[in-house]
């Protein structure tokens, strides 16, 4: 293989991995905007992500349909975030800690209820084929784009325009930068963020059924690897701007298919460690977006980040 040919394929494996990839890291970080856009903190984001995976899968599996399994994975994620939004009503109760516990509940939940969908295959969801045009099957698969991605693509757009221009999406604004405004102007705090929190596990949840009915497209109890909880660091690094999460989610994702597409081409030492490429750059975010200087810069006023 010329080097010519080899970088090309690493570059359209990298390009194809990272919109495969980076759709979970998208739904999820996207939900937690939403959620800590309105003033709170959900970490139980890795088990809705695990739990929407494990329903979405069982869901497809019974019934034949994927997008009967997304259904019940959104639901069961609005249940989660619901009744996180929930317990967090109560005085002195601590988001993070609630958040912590809901994850283990909810990873624990779903090892538990998804032992017997292990073998069985579930039908996937589809995906376009913008690659129709060449006949070289690396830019097909490349271009070859699961319809979640579009939806978050969309969603995110979508996101950073109602945030300024529609009512909801100010009133949370004005819930997460200040309670005691918002309360004056005659806002229900506490129901604005059980919804907002309800509306993030929604979304986390969505993200899971694309785990185990795309890609990787199965369901076992190691398919999420922690992308809940890197799609929390996600949203910071992205300042809590819906466009930016679209852009962090591609470049988590063209992180985590470095391994993969060095694969591809035949280098067989080494190109393990490029696995870590998502863990390390998450690393590195939190450090660079933890300075003194930059560590609330656009946060919401009333998150616990102090």
């Amino acid at each position: 293989m010329s080097d010519d040919l080899g970088l090309t394929t690493v570059l359209l494996a990298v390009i194809g991995g990272a919109i495969r990839v980076s759709t979970p890291f998208l739904f999820v970080s996207l939900g937690e905007t939403i959620t800590e856009r309105s003033g709170r903190i959900n970490l139980g984001l890795e088990g809705t992500l695990v739990f929407g995976a494990m329903s979405a899968y069982a869901t497809a599996v019974m019934t034949g349909s994927p997008w009967a399994g997304v259904a019940v994975a959104g639901l069961a994620g609005g249940a989660f975030g619901g009744l996180h939004g929930f317990i967090c009503r109560f005085p002195r109760v601590n988001d993070v800690a609630i958040g912590i516990a809901l994850m283990l509940f909810g990873s624990g939940l779903a090892f538990f209820l998804g032992k017997p969908f292990i073998q069985p295959s579930a039908p996937p969801l589809p995906a376009i084929p913008f690659g129709f045009w060449s006949d070289l099957p690396q830019v097909q698969a490349a271009l070859r784009v699961n319809v979640l991605f579009l939806a978050g693509a969309a969603l995110a757009l979508f996101l950073w325009w109602a945030f300024r221009n529609t009512k909801a999406g100010l009133i949370v604004r004005v819930v997460g930068d200040s309670a005691e405004a918002a309360r004056a102007m005659g806002y229900d705090v506490d129901r604005v963020r059980l919804l907002a929190t309800a509306v993030g596990g929604v979304l986390a949840g969505i993200g899971g059924a694309y785990l185990s009915l795309y890609y990787p497209g199965s369901w076992n109890e190691g398919i999420s690897s922690g992308q809940g909880l890197m799609a929390v660091a996600l949203v910071i690094f992205a300042r809590w701007n819906p466009l930016a999460c679209f852009g962090a989610a591609l470049l988590f994702g063209g992180a985590g298919a470095l391994g993969p597409a060095l694969q591809s081409v035949g280098i067989s030492q080494g190109y393990y460690l490029f696995y870590a490429a998502p863990y390390v750059l998450t690393l590195v975010l939190l450090i660079a977006t933890s300075s003194p200087d930059r560590a609330l810069t656009g946060a919401p006023g009333e998150l616990s980040l102090k």
